[in-house]
């Protein structure tokens, strides 16, 4: 984590290129074996150019940025997203972050951060917010 608490500091991207591996273990450890995610018909089908990741794998990522950039030195006390766009196969989603808000509180340090993942273009796939407890760190 680093000590730059201040309204405008970013966190460190988080990336992962994503497909059918990635897909498909997500889906085992989830029960989310849907065709839209593992068969190109289905996601073309479903109005895409093939097929696409789940949704709650983009949120899953940005739950990793955060956890990262803390470090074990706090909790995520919310995180939220809104989908927007398909991660489509052999994307490179990347979740950024951007303190927004850094208030004390009565047991440590509350952070809100915005965050976003995007594809390779910078497309954002996902709009969201985490809001993050530090503790030991003063405001």
């Amino acid at each position: 984590m680093t000590t730059d608490l201040q309204p405008g500091a970013t966190i460190p991207p988080f990336q992962r290129t994503t497909g059918f591996h990635n897909w498909n273990r997500f889906a085992a450890v989830n029960d989310e074996f849907v065709d839209i995610h593992m068969d190109d018909g289905a996601g073309q089908a479903a109005g895409y150019p093939g097929a696409f990741g789940m949704g709650n794998l983009q949120w899953a990522y940005m739950h990793n940025a955060v956890r990262e950039w803390l470090a074990g030195d706090g909790e995520i006390k919310s995180l939220s997203c809104q989908f927007r766009a398909a991660n489509l196969r052999n994307t490179t989603v990347t979740v950024k972050g951007v303190v927004t808000d850094v208030a004390q509180a009565e047991d440590g340090t509350s952070v809100t951060i915005n965050l976003r993942t995007e594809n390779d273009t910078g497309e954002t796939l996902a709009p969201g917010a985490a809001v993050v407890l530090l503790y030991g760190v003063s405001s």
